[in-house]
């Protein structure tokens, strides 16, 4: 039996009379939006080498866009076992689909584990009538240290992997803890996309988008079905509204993203 939603699950944005008139307006999946932080390795070794790049870019991942203009991030770093290091000035503009979007150059200085995160600047979206800020994240290991992989950042939605996000083959059941503000977030809901390459036509629309719904103790839990990177986004209201950019106030989605890799067997 379905469980009932709670009151910081993802809101209800549209009287059900509008709906009719939405999905004329609004490309199917369109609604899926997702900050990505995707870093050039997710392990870095002797092969590698110690120079990793981060490209970042709000898009749909599945349907390879379009992207949508990123404004400068409010915080942009890295959490190491030293602590947060700013890498906010690292951030260089770039286009993608003519829009606005960043990447970043990080020299890793020695082995460890290295969770970057980011804190975009909020997002209109007209279509849903809310503000998006996705607080987003990535773990990349350096020269087998396999540490630190479960640190969180502190921010104010995140989700607390409870496998190794690193390491991954094709198949592996990915399992993390959704929470806000440190606690676990009961029935939140997750959204689930691969980075598509190109090499997949969703047959309909469900197919673009995978959604689940944690548990009672905030905990999901998606086995990856195919190589490469897939984001998990649980998406969760915000305690106070926003303005948008026509000064009305209007509901926040705080999105709490992990990217993992998964790799063939070969």
């Amino acid at each position: 039996m379905p469980q009932p939603c709670p009151t910081d699950a993802r809101p209800a944005r549209f009287p059900r009379a509008l709906l009719p008139a939405l999905l004329l307006a609004v490309p199917l999946g369109a609604a899926a939006h997702f900050q990505e932080l995707i870093p050039s390795a997710e392990i870095i070794d002797a092969d590698t080498g110690a120079e990793l790049s981060l490209a970042l870019t709000f898009t749909h991942p599945m349907e390879q866009g379009p992207a949508m203009a990123m404004a400068t991030p409010a915080a942009f770093g890295v959490l190491t076992a030293d602590g947060k290091q700013d890498l906010k000035d690292a951030l260089e503009q770039v286009q993608v689909d003519g829009k606005a979007a960043y990447k970043a150059s990080f020299k890793v200085p020695g082995p460890g584990g290295y969770v970057f995160f980011v804190e975009p600047a909020p997002y209109w979206e007209p279509a849903e009538g809310v503000m998006i800020v996705h607080y987003t994240k990535t773990v990349v290991d350096a020269f087998g240290a396999e540490e630190n992989w479960d640190a969180m950042v502190g921010l104010p939605v995140e989700i607390e992997p409870l496998t190794r996000p690193y390491g991954l083959w094709t198949g592996n059941l990915f399992t993390g803890v959704v929470k806000k503000g440190g606690a676990p977030v009961p029935f939140a809901e997750v959204e689930v996309e691969w980075r598509n390459d190109g090499s997949v036509t969703p047959p309909a629309s469900p197919f673009v988008t995978q959604v689940l719904r944690a548990d009672g103790n905030g905990v999901f839990s998606y086995a990856m079905p195919r190589a490469g990177w897939w984001g998990f986004a649980a998406l969760i209201e915000g305690d106070e509204p926003m303005q948008n950019p026509d000064g009305e106030s209007v509901p926040v989605e705080q999105g709490a993203l992990i990217w993992v890799r998964a790799r063939d067997m070969e």
